[in-house]
């Protein structure tokens, strides 16, 4: 029984970090003061490095999707939509 709450509130949350809709505004948070969160070409670790985005970075979320258990949201930059990759969706705010 407890696994099975457990998993709910998985899934719960999950569907929450994209519940603010595509094309919704977004902020990096939590990447850390000296660390910059990857963009990268596509969603998972062994996809290529695009760019570093520190903290405060403002992006437009466009979809999520999960790879290897974890969430992952394809995003452009706010001030240069025509940058795009994704981030993991654990470094997202909302704006």
């Amino acid at each position: 029984m407890h696994n099975v709450l457990k998993s709910t509130l998985l899934i719960v949350m999950l569907v929450a970090g994209c519940s603010s809709g595509i094309g919704s505004r977004t902020t990096v948070m939590g990447a850390g003061p000296d660390e910059l969160l990857k963009l990268r070409a596509g969603p998972g670790l062994g996809f290529r490095v695009i760019v570093g985005l520190p903290d405060g970075t403002r992006l437009i979320r466009r979809d999520c999707i999960t790879e290897a258990s974890q969430l992952w949201c394809r995003v452009s930059l706010f001030d240069a939509p025509s940058v795009s990759g994704y981030v993991s969706a654990d470094y997202l705010a909302p704006e």
